[in-house]
């Protein structure tokens, strides 16, 4: 981990799990400055502001700053009063933008900001065009003046559909359901700034906080790697801030792949062949500024470089 004048320790709450951020006095201002100004928003509200009008509000503000490459002041609307309504908004986002899901990015929730869902876990979109290969001089878009971090991650590519009418599974089920793993990074950007310490309401209801996946390469004979042997460290600008690998959350790959097929099928949306669950992040979450290059080291596995630029309307996954 980082340290000195340059490097501080940060909580998301949104996972319990430490990440860095080399600019923490901004973030102390910006986030007293979202208590005082939104403080109104982050209580339930009334019954009806929880209908599907309003739901449809919160999601056309979300997707009508993420097309414009554009910030929020703050949540826009009374936030959901539990996960099922924020995946009513997310469902709702996801009808109203103009692109394909190809995958889910996988979310861990600390255990006192847990529902009576029950959810260990969330899920947010992968869209096609927010997919990219490894690729050196690769450049991904994040929100000025948002959230902006990027996230180790093993990634998972189904080889076949899930039973449509299964809808628990267990981590040895989801182990035994073909599919292949890869290395990857995910960039964890939405148009609010405070989205992580808002919460995993707040979380799902904006994408689950994702704007790409950059995909590395495969990890053959991956089961018959421990899990533990599957290691990585994350630099920004040549300076490591995370280290850690696929055990880093609770449970590791097969209890995030098992989230994500019980929660898909029970949203009505059973994953198939060839969909990427990326798993969760495997070394904390780093902020990352406009400029900044971030490197993931993948231990005999090669490594992934992309440089955080300015997201635009040209470049705002439309």
């Amino acid at each position: 981990m980082a340290t000195g004048a340059d490097a501080a320790l940060r909580i998301a709450n949104d996972t319990g799990l430490p990440y860095t951020d080399p600019h923490a006095d901004v973030h102390r201002q910006r986030n007293k400055l979202e208590r005082e100004n939104s403080a109104l928003s982050t209580h339930d509200g009334p019954a009806d502001a929880q209908t599907e009008d309003a739901h449809r509000a919160i999601a056309g503000r979300f997707v009508e700053a993420r097309r414009r490459g554009s910030a929020v002041a703050g949540f826009p609307g009374a936030i959901p009063p539990d996960l099922m309504s924020a995946y009513a908004v997310q469902d709702l986002a996801i009808a109203q933008w103009p692109d394909d899901v190809v995958g889910w990015k996988v979310g861990y929730i600390a255990p006192e900001r847990r529902d009576a869902s029950g959810d260990d876990r969330l899920l947010g979109p992968v869209f096609a065009k927010a997919l990219w290969n490894a690729a050196p001089g690769l450049e991904v878009p994040v929100f000025a003046g948002g959230f902006a971090a990027v996230e180790a991650e093993y990634v998972l590519r189904l080889q076949a559909d899930a039973p449509i009418d299964k809808i628990e599974w267990s981590s040895e089920e989801a182990d035994a359901f073909p599919a292949t793993l890869h290395t990857g990074i995910e960039i964890a950007s939405s148009p609010l700034a405070t989205i992580n310490q808002l919460g995993p309401r707040v979380v799902v209801a904006d994408f689950g906080n994702h704007n790409g996946l950059v995909l590395g390469e495969e990890i053959a004979g991956w089961r018959g790697i421990a899990e533990s042997a599957l290691t990585c460290t994350t630099l920004v600008n040549g300076i490591e801030v995370g280290r850690g690998g696929a055990t880093t959350l609770p449970g590791g790959l097969r209890a995030a792949f098992a989230f994500a097929l019980s929660r898909s099928a029970k949203r009505g949306r059973p994953l198939k062949a060839g969909d990427l669950i990326a798993t969760g992040n495997a070394t904390g979450i780093h902020d990352i500024r406009i400029g900044q290059t971030a490197t993931i080291r993948f231990d005999g596995h090669g490594e992934i470089t992309c440089t955080a630029v300015a997201a635009a309307p040209a470049r705002a996954n439309t």
